[in-house]
Formats: structure tokens, sequence, C-alpha cells
């Protein structure tokens, strides 16, 4: 598993300090997100407000404890140093004062977390999430909708792939059925 936090911008005035985010120098709400090996999306938290730390948040919304607890390695960036577990974060330090084995692992672990970037790039491709002018309260739900949809899309996609592989033949027309007994959409 890969896991990343990133900001999503918000519409907000200066008064409102729990948006505004330090490194970025701008307001917006801080979303987790965990993403396969192979880079492909596959959950994003509830929204919190971006003067969250990202191992804060990942602990506020139990992606830690769950990775642990079903023994699932994890790769994380920095803002994840701390979190233990099986969480793995590259060494830190300046680059002069590590040894080579620690640069060498931090360089192969550059290259697991690139994948996470990809899953980071899906989400925000969503025009809706650019920059967010809506109530605060209403970007959980905007993310998860953004979120079904790509599964949703993805899934079709590569079921149509599978089909077209096998049969031959073309799909035809493929409906969408919303609000299925457990809330998740049915192809």
């Amino acid at each position: 598993m890969l896991l990343d936090g990133t900001l999503l911008p918000i519409d907000r005035i200066d008064a409102d300090r729990p948006f505004c985010s330090g490194k970025h120098k701008r307001h917006g709400m801080n979303v987790q997100i965990l993403a396969s090996p192979a880079g492909r999306l596959l959950w994003t938290s509830p929204a919190l407000p971006r003067a969250v730390h990202d191992v804060r948040a990942a602990r506020e919304h139990g992606v830690i404890r769950t990775l642990t607890d079903t023994g699932i390695t994890c790769w994380a960036d920095k803002g994840y140093r701390g979190a233990g577990g099986t969480v793995r974060v590259p060494y830190w330090g300046r680059r002069e004062t590590l040894s080579a084995g620690q640069k060498a692992a931090n360089r192969s672990h550059v290259k697991i977390r690139a994948l996470v970037e990809q899953a980071v790039a899906t989400l925000k491709s969503w025009r809706l999430l650019r920059k967010l002018r809506c109530s605060t309260t209403r970007i959980t739900s905007l993310v998860q909708a953004v979120l079904c949809l790509h599964l949703a899309s993805s899934d079709r996609c590569r079921q149509g792939h599978h089909e077209r592989r096998i049969q031959g033949a073309s799909l035809g027309r493929v409906t969408m059925k919303a609000g299925s007994s457990d809330g998740s959409f049915v192809l």
C-alpha cells in the first residue's frame, strides 16, 4: 500500500486559520489517500482542515492502526515520520549526513512511492476538486463521490476490456444503477 496526504484548495478568507496551510500558503482541506502498489486510487479519507499534519490525520482516521493490525506494509513520505507500525518512511536527515546505505534505501523508497503521485493526480484531475467553492462540511461527500465514480468507471473499463478480449465483440450499452442496498454503485 502507498499512503499520502494532499491539499484540496478551498475558497476561504484569511480569518479561517484552521484551513490555512503553512506549507502551501493557501487555504485547503487535508485528504489522506491509499493507493495500490500499481498506483490505483483505492481509498480517500474524510477531509480535515489543512492545519492538521499528515501523520495526525492518518492516526485520527485509524489508517495506521488498521494497516498495522492487518500486517499490510505501507510506504509513506517523511510527513509520516513517527507513525510506527508497518508504515515505512525514508531515512531522515540531510543528504550529506546519510550513509551510502541510507541514501540507497531512500532512492528505492522514492521509486516505490512515486506511484502514489499517480493516485493523487487521478483525484485532482477532477475539475470539481481543483478549487472548492462550497461549505467545508460538503467536501468529504464530494471526495467520496469522486472516488466512487472513479472506481466504478475504472472497473467498467477493465471489465469491458476483459470481456471484449474474451468474446471478441463490443459490450454494447452499460448502465450504472445508483443506490444499491450497501450504498455502492452497481454496473
